[in-house]
């Protein structure tokens, strides 16, 4: 009699086992499904960027409307765009560039920053360039939005 509890007890945790082993092949199966089909149909839409790549620098560049733009990185056609493309796209993407908004004052501790941390190279008299072009097309822009972010808030503790 206990041997035939103890059997039937057996085969409940391996009917258990096997219905869970089941359900995790159904769940992976259908993942699988959901992103060939995913990968497939953005496969269709790309026109020859890779949709990551697409989707971030169009995202970025949608504050830079009506502006001259390289096709390639998104950064505004201007004076010193030739030097900004070759000194800083070689160790960064320019979605960096376009993402940041500085005074030229904080590009220039930016670049320093990158010179002192990141092994960015003297960049000599090109540095002027670069800051005139990076100053001119990503200085801060006046807020957008429902209302300015809150500044010089003193702060109280609760009781």
């Amino acid at each position: 009699m206990q041997d035939e509890k103890n059997q039937s007890k057996y085969m409940q945790l391996k009917n258990r086992i096997l219905a869970f082993i089941a359900l995790i092949l159904v769940l992976s199966l259908g993942l699988f499904l959901i992103t060939w089909i995913q990968s497939d149909s953005d496969s269709s839409k790309d026109s020859g960027k890779e949709a990551a790549e697409l989707t971030e620098l169009d995202s970025l560049a949608i504050s830079q409307e009506g502006k001259d733009l390289d096709p390639e990185t998104q950064l505004v056609l201007g004076n010193g765009f030739e030097i900004v493309k070759g000194n800083c796209t070689n160790c960064h993407s320019s979605a960096l560039i376009i993402q940041n908004r500085f005074t030229r004052e904080g590009w220039k501790a930016k670049i320093e920053w990158m010179q002192e941390t990141q092994g960015l190279w003297p960049l000599g008299e090109s540095e002027d360039v670069i800051l005139d072009y990076l100053a001119e097309h990503y200085a801060p822009e006046a807020y957008v939005g429902r209302r300015a972010p809150l500044k010089d808030i003193e702060w109280y503790e609760l009781d």
